[in-house]
């Protein structure tokens, strides 16, 4: 399928994940988890997850594909200066990032360790509708493919959580301090379906470091 080696792991996990961490451990074409949900229609979302990596450059962590639009969702750190919507990005720790979305106004936001950035408009009045394939660790350029080594990511992921609605500023507070949080209805952490491709690892969370 492509230079080196490629594995892949035919099994489809309904795990819970609490305590768990996926692995990137080098760039590649190839490492990508496959992310599963019965929810295929949006019309606003918020996606919440933890990284840890030591890249500098353009990586992608988080993205949703419909077979029109191959960036309806896109979560990445863009340019070689480390910075996520114009707040320190910090390198080699424990970092919380949500992202939210509503159709109705188009904003969208970033909160980075609980500090948000500003709302900026990118569109309004349509929905997200499938079939829709989402994948971290890979930017997908086409539906469920196109990926690029150059924007994988590379370093440890968990706590990955997504809703079909925008939580409030207390919530997505709730979620960066790990407390009483509401459970994710469109992707569970508990209880997150997934397929893993390529090389990609499940181990205990390094808490030590977070």
């Amino acid at each position: 399928i492509s230079d080196g080696i490629f594995l892949l792991s035919a099994l489809c996990h309904a795990d819970n994940l609490s305590g768990k961490m996926f692995i990137f451990p080098q760039p590649t074409n190839t490492a990508q988890v496959m992310l599963t949900t019965s929810i295929q229609n949006f019309s606003a979302f918020t996606v919440c997850f933890r990284s840890f990596t030591d890249l500098r450059r353009v990586h992608s962590f988080f993205s949703l594909a419909t077979p029109s639009v191959f960036n309806e969702i896109r979560i990445l750190k863009e340019g070689n200066n480390v910075e996520v919507a114009g707040q320190g990005y910090k390198l080699n720790t424990w970092q919380s990032i949500c992202t939210t979305w509503d159709s109705a106004s188009g904003l969208v936001q970033l909160w980075l360790d609980g500090k948000p950035s500003s709302r900026k408009f990118i569109s309004s009045g349509s929905n997200i509708s499938g079939p829709i394939v989402i994948v971290l660790g890979q930017d997908q350029d086409s539906f469920g493919g196109g990926f690029d080594a150059a924007q994988s990511f590379v370093g440890m992921m968990s706590d990955v959580y997504m809703w079909d609605y925008v939580l409030s500023p207390c919530e997505i507070q709730r979620y960066m301090d790990e407390r009483n949080f509401p459970t994710g209805n469109v992707l569970n952490w508990g209880a997150l379906e997934f397929v893993t491709m390529g090389r990609v690892l499940i181990e205990n969370k390094q808490s030590l470091y977070y």
